[in-house]
């Protein structure tokens, strides 16, 4: 007899759905799509105990007729793709036509479904087996239920998680796909309770508001840009909103919610040096393209995305978004509510809206810190820095961030914040932070200058030693270390000496930032001169600036924020801290009841 025989056709479908049906999550995915391909303007989803008991989508959308409606279930059947040449210009979210075979070969289906204009259809089917056709009603549109997920697959049910995380995932997803569609009106239930409810009315603001709260949506920014091949748009939030996860970044490319490191990385480097390491902020970012530019059937689940003109892409979203966000720079603002009581004594960071208080949360918690410079290896500026400046021209009209008030200086707390006033209140500055900025600025401009004629001559070189392999990379890439000002000259096999430096180079701290230079090569398999200039400056503005617990005279201070005034960006430092707390004079007088 032979070995080779065709696979039954109900086992192949359980097989293609350990691809397509992973999760809950999975089925809702592949439904809702469906129903948004349909032209649905109303997507309703409810969920009994995460999905795995009970889906059902309904919709308002074309629905099917008889002869559909059966022929939807068939494996590869798809309304989307008619020749091979549909696949290199998809516009719709689903095209495999595996969805509908899949999720039955491993559940309960019911689906009833009508164009309206004639008898509606009811299928039931039960492990991609075929139960019942029937006549349905004529409401336009489709439901479809899905029952008993895995009840038939009990190897796939095992890997299921808790219904907390399940319940999270699809959530995450109706949210990213309410996100993406703005003028669809989405509904989300978990057993009988409204988890998502938005209006379709197309303002993507108010849908922000339905995901993320009313005070954050409020501090988004819209923006949108474009150039011959894409065009971007969105709202994105202002450096004071920010969270602790990439998740608050959603990228949609024609309308289809993608996973892209390189434009997350784009959007990373928009915000540089403005929020602190390990913050990010609350983006979501639309890309409009012609579909030829871009592969979608990379992955069966098609959250992976493949784009020709990638790093054009990046460059204009890294400049959109950069604009954007200096020209919303401000400083924090500590709101202080009115005392119930007394005795109630308001507490300054607990009151602060949720937009500021994590930025204002690190002040207080580092009041009684050292701040250690911080490894300037963290502290990464993508590739595409390099390809922004070129960019940029004289003609480029950059929006400035609005500069500091002028500023009294009041006196010094704990050696580390110095207190100022204004006509608007007072002002807390945190002096490390403002003369890393300060430096940060001018070690950025001379690090950038292609002639680095400014050197001196060292009495005594300074000699350093590497394993063979090491010294192969830096002689590999002794042009890059020269860009940023230092001159390996070889000295025996695997040795290097330095015989000058820059006159700016930090005093007495020479060997120090040559060694992490080095070390910044060593550790980078691409070695971009942009991404070095910007550690070299990072690290430089941090050996020199003012360290905590360091007393300042009163012209010390005054000079201090004189220099911070001409900065381009004066609000936040290198690494993305505050610079600046701002108490309102309103605010301050609340809280000591002069204004009830």
């Amino acid at each position: 007899m032979p070995n080779i025989h065709i696979m039954d056709e109900r086992l192949s479908n359980k097989i293609a759905a350990g691809e397509v049906v992973e999760r809950p999550s999975s089925v809702v995915k592949e439904l809702v799509e469906n129903a948004i391909d349909a032209k649905s303007t109303s997507i309703q989803v409810d969920l009994v105990e995460a999905g795995l008991m009970k889906i059902q989508v309904t919709d308002n959308g074309v629905g099917m007729d008889r002869e559909d409606a059966l022929l939807a279930f068939s494996r590869h059947a798809t309304s989307k793709l008619l020749s091979e040449h549909d696949l290199f210009r998809i516009r719709s979210l689903g095209f495999r036509g595996e969805a509908l075979a899949s999720i039955a070969a491993v559940s309960k289906v019911f689906m009833q479904t009508s164009t309206g204009e004639e008898q509606g259809t009811i299928v039931r089917i039960e492990g991609g087996k075929l139960l019942e056709t029937a006549d349905g009603p004529l409401r336009k549109g489709t439901i479809f239920r899905v029952e008993q997920l895995f009840y038939n697959t009990p190897a796939r049910l095992k890997y299921v998680k808790t219904i907390q995380t399940e319940l999270g995932h699809s959530i995450d997803l109706m949210n990213r796909l309410a996100l993406s569609h703005p003028d669809v009106a989405f509904t989300l239930t978990h057993n009988e309770q409204t988890l998502l409810q938005t209006t379709g009315r197309g303002n993507l603001q108010q849908v922000a508001s339905s995901v993320y709260g009313v005070a954050a949506a409020k501090q988004m920014v819209p923006f949108h840009s474009s150039n011959e091949d894409f065009e971007v748009s969105g709202l994105t939030s202002q450096p004071t909103v920010n969270r602790a996860s990439k998740n608050y970044i959603s990228l949609f490319i024609n309308g289809r919610w993608v996973r892209h490191f390189g434009i997350i990385r784009a959007i990373e480097e928009a915000y540089h040096t403005f929020l602190p390491i390990g913050r990010f902020p609350i983006t979501l970012l639309s890309i409009k393209t012609d579909p030829i530019l871009t592969d979608v059937n990379v992955h069966p689940s098609k959250h992976q995305v493949r784009l020709s003109k990638e790093k054009e892409l990046e460059l204009l979203i890294t400049k959109t978004l950069r604009d954007i966000v200096r020209g919303e720079q401000e400083i924090p603002k500590v709101v202080i509510p009115k005392p119930k009581t007394v005795s109630s004594q308001p507490n300054f960071f607990e009151s602060i809206p949720s937009g500021q208080q994590e930025a204002v949360h690190e002040i207080k918690e580092s009041i009684h810190q050292d701040p250690e410079p911080i490894n300037s290896r963290e502290v990464s500026s993508p590739i595409i820095e390099e390809r922004l400046s070129e960019e940029l021209s004289a003609k480029d009209i950059v929006p400035s961030a609005p500069q500091l008030p002028y500023l009294e200086i009041v006196g010094q707390i704990h050696g580390t914040y110095i207190v100022a006033q204004a006509e608007d209140g007072f002002y807390l500055l945190d002096q490390h932070a403002a003369q890393e900025r300060i430096k940060y600025e001018f070690y950025r401009d001379k690090v950038g200058e292609v002639n680095h004629h400014e050197r001196q001559t060292l009495l005594l070189p300074l000699t350093f030693h590497f394993t063979l392999d090491e010294a192969v990379r830096l002689k590999a890439n002794r042009e890059q270390l020269e860009a940023v000002g230092v001159v390996l000259e070889e000295f025996g096999d695997a040795s290097f000496v330095v015989r000058e430096y820059p006159t700016w180079f930090p005093k007495n701290q020479e060997r120090i930032v040559i060694e992490k230079m080095i070390e910044l090569v060593l550790d980078q398999k691409q070695i971009q001169v942009a991404k070095l200039r910007e550690e070299a400056a990072i690290l430089m503005s941090c050996k020199l600036s003012i360290k905590a617990n360091h007393y300042l005279t009163k012209d010390q201070m005054h000079a201090l924020i004189e220099d911070l005034r001409t900065c381009e960006q004066p609000y936040t430092c290198p690494h993305g801290r505050p610079v600046a707390i701002h108490f309102s004079s309103y605010d301050t007088e609340k809280m000591f009841k002069r204004i009830m």
